[in-house]
């Protein structure tokens, strides 16, 4: 039977995970939010540095999002932040603190999916809902023998009830997690443990030479390329500018240097001249790229180019409401993009260092 000899594996091979020793529904909402489009190793630090700030989602829900974005920082995908942040709210104050106890009152909370319900109705309540992610679909369709897309409309239906039919009823929370851990540690993507796994003879895409092939998955949309060149700005009195990133796209509500997009690499100098002109009227300025090659970095859907040019300027001029000039001291305790940040240990620092006035001697 598929589900006991998976629930024997997992209870042999777990991983020992701080979540996993409780039901408490607001530890394992907290572990899925963190732990979508993110690794185990990666996302573990963050997961115990959140449940240690906020152990309760009142605590959560108290904190302000700039605390909660700067926590969330360098995980990525900060709308889960902002999500997680505006329902810890919504339980806090609207439900009492507490959270439904069902897959279908789940699923109306804001940032929470069919995944993520799933995985705290069966694990936190015993209700038999059958999760299904990425390790889970490429359980399914190698053992199975599925080459439905993965992300098409009817393989998100054919899973689903492939997953409900191999579903242990009698302990749902037991059987996801071994799902999900068999996928993450044994059937995995490229290297999957063949040789020593309990299904090897009943393993479709084994038996047909198959792993390599399966699961299928239709073909991501076009990467979008961006060309940004951002402006680090240092005045007199060693100050400079952030602005808020309050539109609506990658890393909203997130800090970062003024900046210009372009259409290539290249950056004409009347178009430097004419923006920096309106941070700083003094035409005593000196200006330096930082960076000779760009830096890449890689989203999702965006590949981002990016240079970096430091502008030591006598006075600074905010020229919105989302712009604020602090110390230079001050930068790390804003939550910034990870290329922003990067920038910051390696430059910023030295700024720091050099605006500490040394101590008079007596």
């Amino acid at each position: 039977m598929f589900s006991k000899k998976l629930i024997d594996w997992y209870l042999q091979f777990q991983r020992s995970l701080p979540w996993r020793c409780t039901k408490d529904p607001y530890a394992i909402w907290l572990s899925e939010i963190i732990f979508q489009q993110t690794r185990i190793n990666q996302g573990l630090p963050y997961f115990e540095a959140f449940y240690q700030r906020f152990p309760t989602v009142r605590d959560l829900a108290e904190a302000s999002v700039d605390e909660v974005l700067k926590l969330w920082q360098g995980l990525g995908y900060y709308s889960r932040a902002r999500n997680l942040h505006e329902t810890a709210k919504y339980i806090s104050k609207e439900l009492g603190g507490v959270f439904p106890q069902s897959y279908s009152g789940l699923l109306k909370l804001k940032g929470v999916g069919d995944y993520t319900a799933s995985a705290i109705a069966s694990i936190c309540y015993d209700e038999p809902t059958p999760v299904v992610d990425g390790n889970v679909y490429r359980v399914l369709s190698r053992y199975k023998g599925i080459d439905t897309p993965i992300n098409s409309t009817q393989g998100i239906r054919e899973f689903k009830e492939v997953a409900h039919q191999l579903l242990d009823k009698k302990d749902p929370g037991t059987y996801n997690q071994a799902l999900m851990e068999f996928g993450a540690l044994q059937c995995k993507p490229k290297t999957p443990v063949c040789l020593h796994c309990p299904f090897v003879e009943e393993c479709y895409a084994f038996q047909h030479g198959q792993i390599t092939n399966l699961p299928v998955k239709l073909k991501k949309t076009k990467i979008k390329k961006r060309f940004l060149h951002y402006f680090y700005f240092v005045d007199s009195s060693k100050h400079t500018l952030l602005r808020q990133r309050n539109e609506k796209g990658i890393w909203q509500g997130l800090f970062e240097f003024p900046y210009l997009e372009t259409t290539s690499l290249t950056l004409s100098e009347s178009e430097l001249v004419s923006y920096l002109d309106t941070y700083s009227q003094s035409k005593d300025i000196t200006i330096k790229r930082v960076n000779i090659e760009p830096i890449i970095h890689k989203l999702s859907h965006q590949h981002l180019s990016i240079f970096f040019y430091r502008v030591e300027t006598p006075k600074l001029l905010p020229q919105s409401s989302d712009e604020v000039i602090i110390p230079i001291s001050n930068f790390e305790s804003y939550a910034v993009p990870v290329p922003i940040q990067n920038f910051g240990k390696d430059h910023i620092s030295i700024d720091t260092q050099n605006s500490v006035q040394p101590e008079v001697q007596s």
